[in-house]
């Protein structure tokens, strides 16, 4: 049964994975979509949102369900529910249907992407679990330069359909190890049903997330975003009143355990969780753009180019288990923060003559930081944590880490976005091109060929530098932020629990 576990884990990290996948491929298929699918951009755009949009919506009630009916029942179901979104996004015969699909794949990811982490209660001991731990952070990375270099090669000789089939395969193999090897758990008091709460907390990380996703594409000063925001946070704020008020009513069961936040250790990780995905967006929003529009790759190009930040991310999340042995969770994650804060502090030194080995360098330092931090973080706020509360507490968790992407992307982006607009504002163009080329970076691009102008091009993609430069500087001033934060907030070592999960 020792070796079940880790086949078991194996199984849930493959399912993982084609959860990642399916978010980068997307992003490669996009040009070729707009053409089979007759889709505007703004179509395109809600093929994007609306799988992030459904994702964001299920994480707290995935996990609720999980805790109620079964984790691994929830774990098929999402699974079988993956496979089928799958299939219906390669013959969707209309854009309509293809959005619809999205919004299967978003709620079944959710659901896959919860259960996995709620799984390692179950599977393994409190001290088995930072290399359970490191091994799912290494997957959650893998999946960013895996989907651009797979899918453009799918694209490339084969038909686009399979880009999407691909995840069938994954998902029935994952499904029969779930079958076989993951034994079912469930919270033994069989929690009521909050369906005001999830309401509440659905509607409200919709509505904040549309508002960071668009921020992030109109900017903050469009108007469009900070009602969405607003209206965003009103209702969460709704939520935690009304599970306040719900937590004090005798039999009632909130959608979250007001336990789990007793515990400085899950508090302040879920807290930190969020942080720390800030800059690693940062990372991800940038350096794809820079390679494209600099280097001047393809997006699988661009894929492989990263990988020297998944390596980075997977040696530190091996290293996260031995330093913490040594030093706890405040200090392996204060330590996580920092050697980020100097990847990324490197970065911003970057100019437009810096070499891939440069390049290459800072994205690894910058990855190992990630992998100690993530891996610390995590393990650490799941080690008080026992299998009764694991869906609950894995969709908490998972809820913040996927509000720090558009928050991260949104923040950091318009850094680099009002950065590079100033620095062509400094330019002086001609009233006639200013207003394309300052739009972005490949806009400019294309101003400055459509003009026989490697001047313009030369200074466009000095602005772009500068902006990514500035971006990545206040991404290691946060790194610096969580690195102070996790040495003021984090106990050394975590309570042990009587009723901790035991190894499968």
């Amino acid at each position: 049964m020792r070796n079940n576990k880790w086949v078991a884990l194996a199984a849930v990290l493959l399912a993982v994975l084609a959860v990642g996948m399916d978010v980068t491929i997307l992003s490669v298929a996009l040009p070729t979509l707009a053409t089979a699918l007759h889709a505007s951009e703004t179509t395109l755009q809600w093929f994007s949102s609306a799988y992030t949009l459904a994702l964001v919506a299920m994480m707290l009630p995935a996990g609720f369900l999980g805790d109620r009916y079964g984790r691994k029942l929830v774990m098929i179901v999402a699974l079988l529910l993956f496979g089928f979104g799958s299939a219906l996004c390669a013959f969707a015969p209309s854009a309509a249907i293809f959005t619809f699909a999205r919004v299967i794949l978003g709620v079944a990811g959710a659901a896959v992407a919860i259960m996995a982490l709620s799984s390692m209660l179950v599977l393994f001991a409190q001290d088995e679990r930072p290399k359970a731990v490191g091994a799912w952070a290494a997957f959650n990375f893998i999946a960013l330069p895996v989907g651009p270099v797979l899918g453009g090669w799918l694209l490339s000789h084969a038909w686009w359909g399979w880009v999407f089939l691909i995840n069938v395969p994954v998902a029935l193999i994952g499904l029969g190890a779930v079958l076989w090897f993951v034994p079912e758990s469930r919270s033994s008091t069989r929690p009521s049903i909050d369906l005001n709460g999830t309401l509440l907390s659905a509607a409200g990380l919709v509505a904040f997330t549309y508002g960071l996703v668009t921020a992030g594409q109109a900017g903050w000063s469009s108007g469009a975003a900070l009602p969405w925001i607003a209206a965003g946070l009103a209702l969460l704020i709704c939520f935690v009143l009304w599970e306040g008020r719900l937590s004090r009513i005798s039999g009632a069961t909130p959608l979250i355990d007001r336990g789990l936040l007793a515990s400085p250790a899950f508090t302040w990780g879920i807290i930190l969780l969020l942080l720390l995905t800030i800059p690693m967006i940062g990372v991800l929003f940038t350096m794809p753009q820079y390679f494209q529009a600099i280097l001047g790759v393809d997006a699988q190009g661009s894929g492989l180019r990263l990988l020297a930040l998944v390596l980075g991310l997977i040696l530190g999340a091996g290293l996260s288990d031995r330093i913490n042995r040594k030093a706890g969770m405040r200090w392996t994650s204060a330590i996580g923060f920092s050697v980020l804060a100097v990847g990324l502090a490197l970065g911003s030194g970057m100019v437009l003559s810096s070499s891939y080995l440069h390049i290459g360098l800072w994205m690894a330092l910058a990855g190992i930081g990630m992998g100690i931090a993530l891996a610390s973080i995590v393990s650490g706020a799941l080690g008080n944590v026992s299998a009764e509360q694991g869906g609950v507490a894995s969709g908490l968790m998972q809820t913040l880490k996927n509000l720090g992407a558009p928050l991260g992307a949104a923040v950091l982006g318009s850094i680099l976005s009002s950065a590079y607009k100033a620095y062509m504002d400094a330019r002086h163009l001609p009233a006639a091109i200013a207003p394309v080329a300052k739009q972005s970076v490949f806009a400019g691009l294309a101003v400055a060929k459509g003009l026989h102008s490697p001047a313009l091009a030369h200074y466009v993609e000095n602005a772009f530098v500068h902006g990514t430069d500035l971006s990545l500087a206040w991404a290691a001033a946060i790194s610096v932020a969580g690195a102070a934060m996790a040495v003021v907030f984090l106990r050394t070592k975590p309570e042990r629990k009587a009723d901790d999960a035991t190894a499968a």
